[in-house]
């Protein structure tokens, strides 16, 4: 059963939201924006949908997408003078989207800087065929760093669809929790629509982001409406 009708409400207010935390706009460095003229299309879509900052989280992957602070920084740089040169003058930061792998653990145990989406905080993701098995314990370590952790797209895991107490175990660890807003819309089927639902009803989501990588994604966007979910999570998150 869905926790919540599907009656159709007013568009979504992305404006309120002002900053997306979660996207993959820099250039030609993961599965995101391949060249600039798509993450100046991918931007301009956004900013036509009300958002005024921008932090781009390309994944680091040890075995796909070899990110480290020197990709990272090449694309953000090269992604903002060209946003300059054309008179786009929304801020635009560069963090990352860790992958809990050994990679991420090497980078603990030597101590070397993160990126952050704002402050302190570090978006991680985990791999969608199953959870580290040290993932409290990594958690933990990136506390202990002074760090804290932002679980991204916590209702896409398939194998917490029926072990949502897992998920409340992670947030009670300490984790912040961010969704993405087209989880809501049914973009990633029913079932991720449903643990989204159930994660707003249980005022579960600390942040949400798009999560954007293509156009696809912005036309899923442009199509989002405000539903009783979203209408709960904002009111949860926006002051």
């Amino acid at each position: 059963m869905f926790f919540f009708k599907r009656k159709s409400l007013p568009s979504f207010p992305f404006h309120l939201l002002k900053t997306d935390c979660h996207s993959h706009i820099l250039p030609g460095i993961d599965d995101g924006s391949p060249d600039l003229e798509t993450s100046v299309l991918l931007l301009k879509g956004l900013i036509e949908l009300g958002y005024e900052k921008f932090t781009g989280t390309p994944h680091v992957m040890q075995d796909i997408w070899k990110n480290n602070t020197a990709s990272i920084e090449s694309a953000y740089q090269k992604l903002h003078q060209h946003l300059e040169s054309i008179g786009i003058t929304n801020n635009v930061r560069a963090a990352a989207e860790y992958l809990l792998d050994e990679n991420f653990q090497l980078l603990l145990e030597r101590k070397e800087p993160l990126r952050t989406i704002q402050d302190n905080w570090v978006l991680i993701e985990i791999s969608f065929i199953q959870p580290p098995l040290q993932l409290k314990d990594i958690i933990f370590e990136m506390q202990m760093q002074g760090y804290q952790p932002v679980f991204a797209h916590p209702e896409r895991y398939h194998y917490y669809f029926n072990k949502k107490s897992e998920l409340q175990e992670i947030r009670s660890a300490g984790c912040l929790l961010q969704s993405n807003l087209l989880s809501f819309s049914g973009y990633y089927g029913p079932d991720v629509l449903r643990s989204a639902e159930w994660l707003a009803s249980m005022n579960m989501v600390d942040l949400l982001g798009t999560d954007i990588h293509h156009e696809r994604h912005l036309r899923g966007l442009r199509e989002l409406k405000q539903t009783k979910a979203l209408g709960l999570v904002l009111d949860a998150i926006v002051s």
